[in-house]
């Protein structure tokens, strides 16, 4: 009897040694896959496709990345221009709708058009005349905006085809595109190499950083031109969308819309976006700078307390409740309405894009930047490298 007692628990604590193994290697098995699924998931939810979106004059095969992440945000851009065509994200209610203005085929963007989604460069907004000086030496650009020169001349970057690399993280996906311009290019002194890298985060985030180095002295002042109507609906203006600009004061403007040099105070005028309010609200109101730019069409100066990413503005359409949030490294911020859109361009919904059907928030440094002493410098030195970072974030309320 003792005999069988002493084996009777031997083989009990066998019993629980066994199972306690058991459920160790169970937890393990599913603490690795855990942790597989953790690693991928974020991964496999983010991807970058390719396909063909036509072929320039010369021949050259245009092609169309569009990167997606978890969230269904879409993000679609060509190699012609660096060229955004496409933002999609959701509504209020979940419903996914593109939200930037531009053409479904390679062809809208090769007539004249107010550069929808494309890169600007070597320099972003006017230079009075087309012309500036370096250590003496007069520099003559295309005078294509009037007596003025503006967004990089006849062919910017908005009309040249840049390198594209995809490049896949463990949390985000990006394009980084190069486009090197040559010394003289449009006028521009100096061999410079350019970067601008899209990147999408799973946080609906779209960051767009750039990168450029040169050989010569030169100035330089890259923004983006992407035309938003967050309502989703291309054939509604966006006179309800509401803005607030971190900007105690803006850039007034002459008559060909060159700044005039003076830093004025936004408060008492209808240029004071410090509190959101709608883009129509003031529109109309008989001010001089509003009847100059048809509209809002100026330079806000932004409040910035260091050199990093900070605030500049945020927009929201009641309607569908999509938010966006912009932050950058720039000291001012371009806030266009869309005044000059006059229904001759065909929208990728069906239509066409009438006046202001959408709005520009072009992070920058200041228009006419070589020729204002006043203004903070644009010249970038061999030994120096150009960087600028600019995030949009979207949410809904």
């Amino acid at each position: 009897m003792k005999a069988l007692k002493i084996s009777m628990q031997f083989l009990l604590v066998l019993a629980v040694l066994f199972l306690n193994v058991q459920c160790k290697g169970k937890a393990e098995n599913e603490g690795t896959k855990q942790t597989e699924i953790a690693n991928k998931e974020p991964k496999d939810s983010l991807a970058i496709s390719q396909e063909d979106f036509g072929k320039l004059p010369t021949g050259e095969s245009i092609q169309k990345y569009t990167m997606t992440n978890a969230n269904g945000m879409v993000v679609s851009v060509i190699n012609y221009g660096g060229i955004i065509t496409n933002l999609k994200v959701p509504d209020k209610n979940g419903k996914i709708e593109d939200v930037v203005l531009g053409f479904d085929s390679l062809e809208g963007y090769l007539t004249p058009a107010p550069y929808f989604g494309a890169i600007i460069g070597r320099y972003g907004n006017r230079i009075a005349q087309g012309k500036f000086n370096l250590d003496g030496t007069q520099y003559t650009l295309a005078q294509n905006d009037g007596q003025n020169h503006l967004h990089g001349g006849n062919k910017g970057f908005d009309k040249v085809v840049w390198e594209i690399t995809k490049i896949t993280n463990l949390h985000s996906i990006a394009l980084q595109l190069h486009y090197l311009s040559e010394d003289m290019e449009e006028g521009y002194p100096g061999n410079l190499s350019t970067t601008v890298t899209y990147t999408l985060t799973n946080d609906n985030t779209l960051k767009v950083s750039y990168k450029a180095t040169t050989d010569k002295k030169t100035i330089v002042n890259l923004t983006q031109h992407t035309y938003f109507n967050l309502s989703g609906d291309f054939s509604k203006d966006i006179l309800e969308h509401e803005i607030a600009i971190n900007a105690d004061t803006f850039l007034p403007v002459d008559e060909t819309l060159i700044p005039t040099g003076e830093f004025k105070a936004v408060a008492g005028t209808p240029f004071d976006f410090k509190q959101a309010k709608a883009i129509g609200k003031q529109i109309n109101e008989d001010n001089q700078q509003l009847k100059r730019g048809l509209g809002y069409d100026h330079c806000w100066v932004l409040n910035r307390v260091s050199e990093d990413l900070s605030l500049a503005a945020t927009a929201y359409d009641p309607k569908s409740g999509r938010f966006m949030e912009v932050k950058t490294t720039e000291p001012g911020i371009q806030f266009y309405s869309g005044n000059f859109l006059d229904g001759t361009l065909k929208s990728k919904s069906g239509g066409t894009y009438a006046k202001r059907s959408g709005f520009c928030l072009e992070t920058q440094h200041y228009p006419d930047s070589p020729n204002q002493e006043d203004f903070p410098s644009v010249v970038l030195n061999p030994d120096q490298t150009y960087r600028s970072e600019t995030t949009f974030k979207f949410s809904v309320k």
